[in-house]
């Protein structure tokens, strides 16, 4: 019934799903290069001034060959590769590309969950098309994207969302990886444990440390052993190790919040770099508050440490806002003020706003102060 995929349900009688993980190709970098085809075949950085604080938000392949990736400081990358044109990120184009990219999928099924601008999880274990093969749908998919958008996509396609996440990344760019359900265990068994989401530096480097280096030799370890170790974390470790991912597609949530939070290749110290970073994510979170016409009143500074540990602040402000520099400057003052910034190593930060209101909403809010 579903060809290589096998019969939809097992012998549990529980429907083997068929999820497919769109992601874009260098995706902001391949939208300039796209409107400005002089830049084909060239290595193109997208983000800030390399002769000044910014960071790399995208780089085309060319540029990554010379060692440039995401969130690294711009003047690193001007360093690695002088010749690499640099331009600054425009959002709202990107979002004009990624809404028509969005809308293609929902040709294929209603079951979308967006995880970005460029990545999609598609679930198609039943679809509009009523296609039971869900390798040629996201052969479909692909060539559909390249039809309109004249952008590539590499596709992963698995039985859940973390093995499609893994897989979409093993081909890039425009590269097609499948893993069926009878497959999973041979897939995982030789990837670096690094390949787990959430396993960064300094998780992977305490696995290594244990003797573990692949995601097969995680998989030997007992639940009961990795909670010891890494607590709650241990119990999706094993999860993940084996292949499991209960996780639905999740298409409608009311939003409560919007962010955008920063892990780091090495743990942050010092301020300047921790602001610099702030600055961006401030950046990008008042940009998707612009782009839907939304306001906010609280912000939120979310700090996890290099022990793992997850520190979150908030303020609240009279009146709702969007503009960049105000949910800057409350950031900045938040971690100065009630985090342990500067004297524990950091390794992810995440900006977040919350108490969404409407334009009118806001209007309302801010008539009432005038009183009080």
């Amino acid at each position: 019934m579903g060809g290589r995929w096998g019969h939809p349900y097992n012998c549990t009688h529980t429907v083997i799903r068929k999820i497919i993980h769109i992601d874009m190709d260098a995706f902001f970098a391949a939208v300039e290069i796209r409107d400005n085809p002089s830049l084909a075949g060239k290595p193109v950085v997208v983000g800030g001034n390399p002769n000044g604080r910014g960071v790399v938000s995208a780089a085309s392949y060319e540029a990554r060959k010379f060692g440039i990736c995401s969130a690294m400081p711009a003047v690193q990358a001007k360093h690695l590769c002088p010749e690499a044109i640099f331009l600054k990120p425009n959002f709202k184009k990107y979002s004009e590309a990624s809404e028509v990219i969005h809308s293609i999928f929902k040709h294929y099924t209603k079951l979308v969950e967006s995880a970005g601008l460029d990545e999609a999880y598609l679930d198609v274990t039943e679809n509009i098309l009523k296609i039971e093969d869900p390798v040629l749908l996201a052969k479909m998919i692909q060539q559909n994207i390249r039809a309109v958008t004249k952008l590539t996509a590499s596709a992963g396609v698995a039985p859940n969302k973390f093995l499609a996440k893994i897989a979409s990344d093993m081909q890039k760019p425009a590269g097609l990886t499948v893993v069926e359900p009878k497959q999973v265990s041979e897939f995982l068994k030789e990837l670096p444990v690094r390949k787990i989401p959430g396993v960064g530096p300094v998780s992977g480097k305490e696995l290594n440390q244990l003797g573990i280096k692949t995601i097969g030799e995680l998989a030997l370890q007992s639940k009961e052993n990795l909670i010891q170790l890494f607590g709650k974390w241990g119990v999706a470790l094993y999860e993940r190790a084996h292949g499991i991912d209960n996780r639905p597609v999740e298409t409608e949530y009311e939003q409560k919040q919007i962010g955008s939070e920063e892990t780091f290749e090495r743990d942050l110290l010092s301020f300047q770099k921790m602001e610099q970073e702030l600055h961006e994510l401030s950046d990008e979170v008042s940009f998707y508050l612009e782009r839907d016409g939304i306001l906010a009143r609280t912000v939120t500074l979310k700090v996890k440490y290099s022990d793992f540990t997850v520190n979150t602040r908030s303020h609240t402000l009279a009146e709702p806002f969007n503009q960049t520099e105000i949910i800057f400057q409350e950031v900045v003052k938040l971690l100065h003020e009630k985090t342990e910034a500067g004297k524990r190593p950091i390794r992810l930060l995440g900006v977040s706003v919350s108490g969404l209101v409407g334009q009118e909403e806001a209007a309302i809010i801010n008539q009432a102060e005038l009183f009080r």
